[in-house]
């Protein structure tokens, strides 16, 4: 090789290398965010669905509640209470809150 030649080939990796290099890290700095942000909104998928979970196993308890009150208690009506609790919502809660 030549002087002329060998320079140039320097002059070439010393310029590509780092621009490689540079390119290589913006793409993988792009890449980590892009995983970064699916994370993120997986957490916050999960998390909703956490709450909703919880919240329906709320209302599940609150309904054992009144079916193991309604079972237990010997002198009140078990029909009546049952047909309360099939009606509307707001009458099972007042039904609830006369057995307390």
């Amino acid at each position: 090789m030549s002087g002329g030649a060998t320079v140039i080939a320097i002059v070439a990796i010393a310029v590509g290398l780092p621009v490689t290099l540079a390119m290589i890290a913006e793409v993988a700095k792009r890449y980590i965010g892009f995983k970064e942000r699916k994370l993120e909104l997986m957490a916050d998928r999960t998390a909703e669905r956490a709450a909703q979970y919880a919240a329906h196993v709320e209302r599940l308890e609150q309904r054992m509640r009144v079916l193991e009150r309604i079972a237990t208690d010997k002198g009140v009506d078990l029909a009546a209470q049952i047909e309360t609790l099939r009606g509307d919502p707001v009458l099972a809660q007042i039904a609830d809150e006369e057995l307390n």
